[in-house]
């Protein structure tokens, strides 16, 4: 069995950056792309803010070009999920199902998946008005009425980011106290164009060919009502995928990987490094994502230098 120098586990907007900067350094990348290759782009319809296309572009296709440009420089692609990994010796054994990949290094870039109420109509409608990113799609709303699904720090911030475009937000919260910080509740609260459904569960996102509103529930009555709108954005967290690396590498709280070495992209592990949004808390953009592949590729380059 051939040892690698690199193998990248995850295949969106981080993956085939660092695969792309790998190849063209000479080091032979296999991806590990993952039954649902792409990452979070795949069920973006457009996308206005990627450099480079001033025009937008579909996510699925932007992620096809990603995918070519690293498949052109040489990279090798598995289509399968890793199911467990081995960084406990130099050599980093991978496995998926029944084969065992070995590579002197190894870049984790499997991203967060975004945590929907989990309704039919939420994912019917995903691209037609469901969003779970307002600095991707908010521009698409002007003067559009809108409701934002959340009581956290995310909820606040996406819904004082959609009054910017939106002529109203209305947040609707499980409970009858907001779980983000003084500072947010206080931007939110005094904000003209966001009000507060409180003590409410949505049942269902309403539409014909799009999001025309929601039915809802309120928990401490049980009224059903509905709340007309075009835009409904669910910001009830992410949950980055990281389930087989638990016990393998340093996690934090939320399951999210720990970078050692700021701004590095080294982790707990020499040889292993991670990149886009499994490691990143904050920004979850495509173009960060991408960056951070680059700079894991550079640091695997760096590292594997060092070995000789």
């Amino acid at each position: 069995m051939s040892v690698e120098n690199v193998i990248i586990i995850g295949s969106g907007p981080a993956g085939y950056t660092a695969a792309i900067y790998a190849a063209r350094a000479n080091l032979n990348p296999l991806v590990i792309e993952g039954y649902q290759s792409g990452g979070l782009l795949m069920l973006t319809s457009e996308v206005e803010n990627f450099p480079g296309f001033p025009k937008g572009i579909q996510g699925p296709e932007l992620m096809s070009h990603f995918r070519a440009q690293a498949e052109r420089f040489g990279t090798r692609f598995i289509q399968k999920n890793v199911t467990d990994v081995d960084f406990s010796k130099s050599l980093k054994r991978v496995m998926i199902e029944n084969e065992v990949h070995e590579a002197k290094t190894v870049i984790v870039s499997t991203g967060a998946a975004t945590k929907w109420i989990g309704l039919e109509s939420e994912q019917r409608f995903l691209g037609k008005g469901v969003s779970s990113c307002a600095t991707c799609d908010g521009a698409f709303f002007r003067d559009a009425k809108l409701v934002v699904v959340g009581g956290g720090d995310s909820a606040m911030e996406e819904a004082n980011f959609l009054t910017r475009f939106a002529s109203h937000v209305t947040v609707i919260h499980r409970r009858d106290t907001l779980k983000a910080s003084k500072i947010m509740q206080d931007r939110a609260k005094s904000n003209p164009k966001i009000s507060f459904i409180w003590d409410t569960e949505v049942l269902e996102v309403l539409g014909d060919d799009a999001v025309k509103g929601c039915r809802v529930r309120n928990l401490k009555t049980g009224q059903v009502s509905e709340v007309p709108c075009e835009g409904f954005f669910v910001a009830i967290g992410h949950e980055p995928n990281t389930a087989f690396l638990k016990g393998k590498i340093d996690l934090d709280t939320k399951g999210y990987v720990v970078l050692n070495d700021r701004p590095t992209t080294k982790t707990s592990i020499p040889g292993v490094f991670a990149a886009g949004d499994v490691q990143d808390t904050v920004y979850r953009q495509a173009i960060t994502a991408a960056a951070s592949g680059c700079q894991a590729a550079i640091d695997v380059e760096r590292y594997l230098e060092s070995l000789h």
